[in-house]
């Protein structure tokens, strides 16, 4: 079993609160720039894992890094570019997890100053 992770919703807590639970959508923004945009975020260990449908490729470019997690795997990382500003390693993903983060394939994480937060609107 892998570590426990949440999608990105906000469930109603009060007793008594009709309605099913909303889904929050949350953005990843670097220099002004949207870098990706969903409602189907999941968290793992705190960090906002975008599905590869609402990341905005144009901004990412390949880098050459790569880390070992003990449980989730080798992740390789991309450098963040907005208006010719690098973000070098300010991305990354688990092109093969292993079992236990399967939930990480096909999804993106962002660190190094990008800012992960509610969609202002949403």
């Amino acid at each position: 079993m892998g570590l426990p992770h949440r999608v990105g919703r906000r469930l109603r807590s009060r007793p008594g609160d009709p309605g099913p639970a909303t889904r929050v959508t949350r953005q990843a923004t670097w220099r002004g720039a949207v870098l990706a945009e969903s409602d189907q975020t999941i968290v793992v260990e705190g960090n906002h894992y975008f599905p590869s449908d609402g990341v905005r490729r144009e901004f990412l470019c390949p880098s050459s890094s790569h880390t070992l997690c003990g449980w989730k795997g080798t992740a390789s990382y991309y450098d963040v570019v907005v208006d010719a500003e690098v973000n070098p390693d300010a991305a990354w993903y688990y092109p093969d997890p292993r079992p236990a983060a399967e939930q990480v394939r096909d999804r993106v994480a962002f660190w190094h100053g990008v800012r992960v937060q509610q969609r202002p609107d949403g």
